[in-house]
Parts: C-alpha cells; structure tokens; sequence
C-alpha cells in the first residue's frame, strides 16, 4: 500500500484504494529556520526534505565555512552539521559561532559516524551517530526549536537597533 511516507496509523484504504490523511503541521514550529550543513548532497537533500516536511524552512550549506556566512544571514533557530566536512569542520564551526553573540545561543546537532571526543562536548547541544533515524533527528529539531522559540529574550538583541551613546529623540521633534 502506499501511504506516500505517512506512517501505517495515518492512512486509511477506501475502495481499495490507498488513501493518505495530510499531517496537519505544528503551527509553533512553522518557518523554523534550521541550518543544515553537510558536504554530502544526498545528506543535504534527505534531511531537506524530512525537515520541510515538518513545516521547517531550511537552508542549505555544503561546508563550515558557507554555513558561517549563511548563519550571519539567516539566524537560524537550529544548526544541523555533519563534523567531517572541507574547509572549515563541524566542531571549528561550533567555535566559531560562539564567537558572535548574535550566533552563540543557537542550538547546534552534531552529527558523525566518530564517536564524539569528551573535551569537546559543550561546543554542540546534540550529538547524533551516523547512519541517523531521521524521525529521531526530526524530533529533536522539533524539540529544540520549541525550547528556543519560548525563550523570547534569545532573539530581543538580534533585531534590535544598533545602541547610540544619544537618547532616541521623538518624531515630533524632527518635524
């Protein structure tokens, strides 16, 4: 039967006919943007697709060093990245990113088929062993990005005006 990848419990066959209920997206976690970086174009693509699925908007990046500019870009609410990767690796990404205060609250998913070494740890919030289940992946995104959406403080600096050392002055005084 095919069910168009929706699980057994989310189809119904009518007529003899296969029949799929569309999954009603979480409206919390709708236009999340997660960053996903990996230098593996089918890694990119699956994981693409399994999170747009889920109601994220992802953007892509093939290597540490694309995906620094694109997160000074986008913000992304959650960063997925593969460690072994040219250029600039995973876990010099993670330093770097703790580098901009604008970046360093972003919750980070390491993911290796290594195991990862223990003085290294605090650089990610997640560390998941290749080949990854991609359901387990999708939930811990999920997880994440509703952890970072209800914590309002972390993005009040990011959109804010730059601070001046001159109070603000009202609009009535520049007419």
């Amino acid at each position: 039967m095919l069910t168009l990848g929706i699980s057994e419990n989310q189809s119904d066959v009518r007529g003899g006919i296969a029949v799929a209920e569309k999954r009603e997206p979480n409206w919390a976690l709708a236009m999340s943007i997660i960053l996903i970086v990996d230098d593996d174009p089918d890694s990119l693509w699956l994981l693409q697709v399994a999170l747009e699925g889920r109601g994220h908007h992802v953007v892509l990046a093939g290597d540490g060093q694309s995906a620094l500019e694109m997160a000074g870009h986008c913000l992304p609410d959650v960063i997925v990245t593969d460690w072994n990767m040219p250029r600039m690796d995973g876990d010099v990404l993670c330093e770097r990113l703790k580098c901009y205060p604008a970046l360093a609250l972003i919750p980070i998913v390491m993911t290796s088929a290594r195991s990862p070494p223990l003085d290294r740890t605090g650089l990610w919030n997640i560390f998941l062993r290749k080949p990854i289940d991609i359901e387990t992946l999708a939930a811990t995104v999920d997880s994440l990005v509703t952890k970072r959406l209800g914590n309002n403080s972390i993005r009040s600096h990011c959109g804010a005006a730059p601070l001046c050392r001159w109070p603000a002055e009202a609009l009535k005084y520049w007419a």
